[in-house]
């Protein structure tokens, strides 16, 4: 599936803009150059491969069967804070967050702002990547992208569809659709295995009735007997995901799951070409308390079914942690801003499976003659009832 019809014409340089000096090639940004004319590539949804948009050329790099490799969470938490050990016993400044480069298409100087790595010159729309921001040696490498497979096309067609399915939204919004652009995005991700270990006590309630009470004034009463309960069970927790880019409406980004996960590749940089990238703001083991609540709240679910029964009470957890690793992950949504009488609004389509998630308007008629039509349907019914009896 191709997002583009034509390929586009070749952007010369903006008037005013300078190209010399050449800045240092740590201030420079990353493109990759076709190897038939020159131009810059793009990361291309439809061929999973760089494509240049002008000749065509297509430049594929890596293996579809390449594994990404889970890496041991503790070796890594040892690793960071040995290095910023080193850090403060230099007194070193902190990375600032706002970087500056030159872009190779035209000279002008392109800022990339805080977690931002990978953009596009806002002056001749080349592909930019700020250099060695994912494989700093004081950050967290990436192992594995899930490249974009969702393009503009579809994720516009699954943006109708969502549209035309609000049924509480004002006929004017599910007839006029949502207007505005696509800006494909990489976010930051955690994922942590591990093996968990968890011992148990508490009580098995079971459910019983007796009456009481006598002439009108009797009833039936439910009560529960309690038996003791204990045990001890294994579980494997795989890939649990938690996101590590702040400032991201987490209600929306949590809907966009489950992520094909099992489709990323081992992290390279020409998969980002063309698409915005941010780097994690949430560090490792941060992400690692996040993932150890969901993981502990899965425990208790198992740990009340174990127990079993009409009721449980659980006295006691005590959980057991091993075999921990984790992946950094990228993963590919379209975002999309819009507005309608007057306010803003944003959809999120997740570019590996096409979910969308968005905020839409509301019609208030529609949902107040709802609540009255479900008012009178419960009239209804009581009437009926009470004349039939």
């Amino acid at each position: 599936m191709s997002d583009a019809a034509a390929a586009p014409e070749r952007p010369a340089a903006r008037a005013g803009t300078t190209a010399d000096p050449v800045p240092s090639a740590d201030a420079r940004g990353r493109t990759f150059p076709c190897e038939s004319c020159g131009a810059d590539l793009a990361f291309h949804i439809g061929v999973q491969s760089l494509r240049c948009p002008y000749c065509g050329f297509v430049k594929r790099f890596g293996s579809d069967d390449d594994a990404v490799v889970e890496q041991d969470l503790h070796a890594m938490l040892a690793r960071l804070g040995e290095l910023r050990a080193a850090a403060a016993a230099r007194n070193a400044a902190p990375a600032p967050e706002l970087r500056e480069i030159a872009c190779d298409g035209c000279g002008a100087t392109v800022r990339f702002q805080g977690s931002l790595t990978s953009s596009e010159c806002g002056f001749c729309g080349v592909p930019l990547q700020a250099r060695n921001v994912h494989d700093a040696p004081d950050r967290v490498p990436v192992d594995g992208v899930l490249p974009f497979r969702v393009d503009r096309r579809a994720a516009r067609e699954r943006l109708s569809a969502w549209v035309r399915s609000r049924w509480f939204a004002p006929n004017e919004f599910r007839k006029r659709g949502v207007d505005g652009r696509f800006e494909g995005t990489y976010l930051p991700y955690w994922t942590y295995d591990a093996m968990t270990d968890t011992r148990y006590t508490g009580e098995r309630g079971e459910h019983y009735w007796v009456t009481v009470g006598s002439g009108k004034k009797q009833r039936r009463v439910r009560r529960t007997r309690w038996h003791p309960a204990s045990g001890r069970f294994q579980l494997f927790f795989d890939d649990v995901l938690v996101l590590a880019a702040a400032g991201v409406r987490r209600e929306r980004i949590d809907g966009l799951e489950p992520w094909p996960l099992a489709d990323c590749r081992p992290y390279a940089p020409e998969l980002l070409a063309g698409f915005l990238a941010r780097t994690y703001d949430v560090e490792l083991d941060a992400g690692f308390e996040q993932a150890r609540t969901k993981i502990e709240r899965a425990l208790a679910a198992e740990t009340r079914r174990r127990i079993g029964g009409d009721a449980q009470r659980v006295h006691s957890m005590q959980v057991a942690f091993d075999a921990l690793t984790f992946k950094h992950l990228l993963l590919p949504v379209w975002t999309l801003a819009y507005r309608f009488r007057g306010q803003a609004y944003q959809v999120l389509v997740n570019a590996g499976t096409g979910e969308v998630q968005g905020d839409r308007p509301w019609s208030w008629v529609k949902i107040a003659l709802a609540v009255l039509g479900v008012a009178a349907l419960v009239g209804l019914v009581a009437l009926v009832r009470a004349l039939a009896g």
